[in-house]
């Protein structure tokens, strides 16, 4: 017998850390402290070496209490996710998932993607937050993000969901306004609506992209700078200016006439998409289905 044979010890050794004290560990999982009290001593028996120095005013991990507390979160994630494997063998994935998105991607393109998981999994609940800063989000305890625009940082995987497509368009009434607009230098004098961030591809300094590598770079100056490409869609609608705007949001604008692409054989920078999720060996079931799920349906999404 060892101590990894019983996760109710390696269950209670976790609760204890993560209310920070025993009593408070005992309130939450229904016990009284002297039982929990032995199952902590019985657990620092098997292991032979203390994992918690206690006193009367505080309670702190040792060094070999640090490093078993990650193998004993392991080994607990992987039990439950065998359970959770089983039982959606029977009656599907349960549970809920705390998701957080951009926020002009999480309320188009994001909502669409959790409405359709929903429906293919009944049993899943999720909650949507929206955030520009991923990070935060993930130490706030959502499970994964869906976010567009560049992003890195090692405290969370992120997966690549493939580009978003930019095209430069304007409303017909602008168009008219201004002579006809053959080459990407015709629209430097234009009135142009950008971005706020450099992340979600915000600058006075617009990258076109067209046929056999070429480029060309616009020096432009605003007339709104905004922190959503939604509000930027709507103030080109009502013929203010010029944008770069992903294919997501203005496909039906583009069918309907309501804007107009400029220069079509020229795009904008294409942003990245990803999908992220805190760093660690396992994830709960749910969760992997959906972040497998969102990287299929973003590649027809974003296609």
């Amino acid at each position: 017998m060892t101590m990894f044979n019983d996760l109710q010890l390696l269950r209670s050794f976790v609760t204890i850390v993560d209310c920070g004290s025993i009593s408070a560990a005992a309130r939450a999982l229904h016990m009284t402290q002297p039982t929990l009290s032995r199952q902590l001593g019985a657990l620092e028996e098997q292991c032979e070496t203390e994992l918690l120095r206690r006193d009367t005013h505080r309670m702190s991990l040792t060094e070999c209490g640090q490093r078993f507390l990650q193998d004993a979160r392991a080994l607990i994630e992987l039990a439950e996710e065998a359970q959770q494997r089983l039982r959606q063998e029977q009656s599907g994935l349960q549970g809920n998932i705390r998701v957080f998105s951009t926020i002009d991607f999480g309320q188009t393109v994001v909502s669409r993607l959790i409405s359709s998981f929903i429906q293919a999994h009944p049993g899943v609940t999720m909650e949507l937050s929206y955030s520009n800063r991923p990070v935060h989000m993930i130490e706030e305890g959502c499970d994964v993000g869906i976010v567009a625009g560049t992003f890195s940082d090692e405290r969370v995987v992120a997966r690549s969901l493939g580009p978003i497509r930019r095209h430069v368009v304007a409303s017909p009434g602008l168009i008219a306004a201004h002579r006809r607009c053959r080459r990407p230098e015709d629209l430097q004098a234009w009135p142009w609506l950008i971005l706020a961030s450099p992340n979600f591809g915000g600058t006075r300094e617009i990258m076109l992209y067209g046929e056999a590598d070429q480029q060309r770079r616009l020096q432009v100056q605003p007339v709104l700078v905004s922190e959503g490409v939604t509000s930027l869609r709507e103030a080109a609608r009502m013929d203010l200016g010029v944008a770069a705007l992903p294919t997501w949001l203005i496909e039906e604008d583009l069918v309907s006439g309501r804007l107009v692409r400029l220069l079509p054989r020229w795009e904008a920078r294409s942003l990245p998409a990803h999908v992220v999720y805190p760093v660690r060996r396992t994830l709960p079931l749910r969760v992997r289905a959906f972040v497998d799920y969102a990287t299929q349906y973003m590649a027809t999404a974003l296609g």
